[in-house]
């Protein structure tokens, strides 16, 4: 199909991505204004429909037609009607501006105080039990907020708020950014894990130096349990020999119960059979949990809600 084009139009042909944009900008605003004369075929009657001017709606269109530099409307007295190229131009604009509402739709749903939308991270370790407590005991108040649920390590989840992927996680060690906010939740003690027939599985006590010839299964570099227990190695005067680096506690505990070494660990969910789980008495074995969030982020109303449902929970998160 060829189209008239208008002399001196302002359509770049350069393919360039600046032009794209740019003419992006000139558009956008006169859309709604196109596809309102575009069906009622009449400027004054679609003036009135959208409640602007006369004036300003005529002065869009002739501007339209000029930064496109194709002819939209053939015009007959006060009446139009759409050239070839103007009813080409109206399916994608319709296209376009359906999308718009679309999303405008989404992130107002999104926000609902009674059935909005929360972006909720969580190690691997507070799946099996404490998130899901979490939920059950919010949404006893709040029976209609949805979630959409990340099972990350905390330096993914950290990385997830900054991209405006998560509103709130619970993470562990507790960050220290000037980007983000961390709250301390509650605090989890560590256990030295030991195969059942191991030489230390008789003792109840341990400190962490006498594990120091031990081979250590471990998470692996990036996730929050494998710094601490690096760090907690190191007050003990020892770097550990690492057999395996995983990504899931309970794969490690297995590991363990499997002969293949040693690890520290938060306590199981469930009572695991072929190991033995030490109290380390030194150093001091925890782990802070805590929830973060983006600093300065607005807060939707169920995010907010769930915020003060989480920082409710000090000191009663985990399981004593």
């Amino acid at each position: 199909m060829v189209h008239q084009q208008r002399s001196g139009g302002r359509l770049s042909r350069t393919g360039d991505t600046r032009d794209t944009d740019d003419m992006s900008r000139l558009l956008a605003p006169r859309l709604a204004y196109f596809a309102g004369v575009a069906r009622t075929e009449h400027v004054t009657r679609a003036a009135q429909e959208m409640e602007v001017p006369q004036s300003t709606l005529s002065r869009a269109m002739v501007r339209l037609e000029e930064d496109l530099g194709v002819d939209l409307f053939a015009r007959h007295g006060r009446t139009v009607s759409l050239t070839p190229a103007g009813r080409a131009f109206l399916t994608s604009v319709e296209r376009a501006l359906a999308e718009i509402e679309r999303a405008a739709d989404e992130v107002r749903a999104d926000a609902d105080p009674a059935t909005g939308k929360v972006a909720f991270g969580f190690l691997h370790t507070m799946g099996a039990e404490t998130v899901p407590g979490l939920l059950h005991a919010f949404r006893a108040d709040h029976p209609r907020i949805r979630f959409s649920l990340v099972q990350n390590y905390g330096e993914a989840m950290l990385e997830g708020l900054r991209a405006g992927e998560l509103d709130l996680c619970l993470t562990s060690p507790m960050p220290d950014a000037p980007d983000l906010v961390a709250r301390r939740l509650d605090e989890q003690k560590l256990r030295l894990v030991v195969p059942a027939d191991h030489r230390l599985a008789g003792r109840r006590r341990i400190r962490l130096a006498e594990a120091a010839d031990e081979t250590f299964v471990t998470l692996e570099p990036g996730y929050g349990l494998r710094r601490i227990t690096d760090d907690l190695c190191a007050q003990a005067g020892f770097r550990p020999r690492i057999a395996f680096e995983g990504e899931e506690a309970e794969t490690l505990r297995g590991l363990v119960a499997a002969g293949l070494g040693v690890a520290l660990l938060p306590p199981p969910p469930f009572p695991r059979p072929g190991v033995v789980e030490l109290t380390v008495t030194a150093p001091r074995a925890a782990r802070e949990i805590g929830v973060a969030w983006l600093a300065g982020h607005p807060d939707t109303p169920p995010v907010a809600a769930f915020k003060k449902f989480l920082l409710s929970k000090r000191g009663t998160l985990l399981p004593t």
